[in-house]
């Protein structure tokens, strides 16, 4: 139904009804509402990975908020591995001794309007060789709900030795329903790098986001890959539930300047989580207006949650279209070649009127009416993103 209405959604009439029967039949009840639009916060995996700690955490939360990120939308604080220390006697987990008090880390969190984020894997041993919570999921749901941990990502890793591949849907439900059972709402994020087509089943385990591709961390090759490979997968995500390509690489030094724009771009177009994952304490200026563009950021999180498509390609030339909620339509042009090459995105072509309002939303700026089409020149690995009306 959803991919017959792409078809024909410039006329007024057919979206609406589109829209109606989408919204009627794609409600998780409490799924949507813990992760109405796509989630965004921080991950502290891919700058500190082991080094992690109460004092890393702590300093990172107060850029959060001083920077203006937590006003731009990044609620979540996600502490991802390494965290873990032994268990006692009945079972329960204690953290180690990076992190002294962890129910004191998630008051200073929620203290400064904020949400506070762990990671744990269905098998013995998370990816670092810590404590998963194979056979103690209820008694690690009691300890994340009694800490106020508002976010859990399970990392399949270690699963493998324990479950075969046709019960890694089981293996996710039952932390779900042990999260479920302790009466907190906990948003669940799976994460099991898009093994077993996971966008088709991940809602029905409790899902409220899952990864559809392995780890990001690397160059424009990776991010470029991971990004675009998403094109047909739009069928599977919406409020409550979020396709994931991973971690946003912005400000780890892996990227340039136009191809940092490039993923936060398609990440956008994508209704793509937006968790950033690098250093806040020493983040550029350059970084910050990335991560923090507020007519960028307006697009991922739209209300109606509809994940952008490729319309348009020629070799490494690609233009996806994502319509918003107030009848816009935002159009990326990206450029995946080695050297600068216009694009040209034709009205009629994406079922649009032959005058069009064009809109640069990187530069924040009325670019003027355009009649048939619109044409950028695009920079290698770059991208120009485009509201039209």
């Amino acid at each position: 139904m959803r991919l017959r209405a792409r078809q024909v959604w410039s006329t007024t009439f057919l979206m609406a009804v589109f829209i109606g029967v989408w919204a009627g039949t794609r409600s998780y009840g409490q799924a949507s509402r813990l992760a109405s639009t796509p989630p965004m916060g921080w991950n502290d995996w891919y700058q500190y990975g082991c080094t992690v700690s109460d004092a890393i955490v702590r300093a990172n939360v107060d850029v959060l908020v001083s920077s203006g990120m937590r006003d731009a939308g990044y609620k979540y604080v996600n502490i991802d591995d390494c965290w873990q220390g032994k268990r006692d006697a009945q079972g329960f987990i204690h953290p180690n001794s990076r992190f002294p008090d962890m129910k004191a880390l998630a008051d200073y969190i929620h203290s400064k309007g904020l949400k506070f984020g762990l990671y744990s894997s269905p098998g013995p041993k998370t990816c670092a060789g810590y404590e998963g919570s194979y056979q103690y999921e209820r008694r690690d749901a009691e300890t994340y709900a009694k800490w106020g941990v508002d976010f859990l990502k399970y990392d399949w890793c270690s699963a493998s030795r324990v479950y075969a591949p046709d019960q890694m849907q089981a293996a996710y439900r039952k932390m779900h329903e042990a999260l479920e059972s302790t009466g907190r709402p906990i948003l669940f994020s799976l994460c099991q790098y898009g093994l077993e087509g996971v966008w088709r089943w991940g809602a029905s385990v409790g899902g409220n986001m899952w990864r559809t591709t392995p780890d990001i961390g690397g160059n424009y090759d990776r991010v470029s890959l991971f990004g675009f490979m998403q094109n047909g997968l739009e069928t599977y995500t919406g409020p409550g539930h979020w396709n994931d390509p991973d971690i946003l690489q912005i400000g780890l030094g892996r990227l340039n300047h136009d191809e940092e724009l490039t993923q936060m771009s398609l990440w956008c177009l994508l209704a793509a989580p937006l968790l950033a994952g690098n250093n806040l304490t020493k983040m550029s200026n350059d970084t910050l207006k990335i991560l923090t563009n507020p007519e960028v950021i307006a697009v991922d999180q739209d209300p109606e949650g509809i994940e952008g498509h490729r319309v348009w390609q020629e070799g490494p030339l690609e233009v996806w279209v994502k319509p918003l909620s107030d009848r816009s339509m935002v159009v990326g042009l990206f450029n995946r070649s080695e050297s600068p090459l216009p694009i040209t995105v034709r009205f009629k072509a994406i079922r649009m009127k032959d005058n069009v309002r064009v809109r640069d939303l990187w530069a924040r700026k009325d670019l003027g009416d355009f009649h048939g089409h619109y044409t950028a020149k695009v920079p290698r690995h770059g991208v120009v993103l485009l509201k039209l009306e």
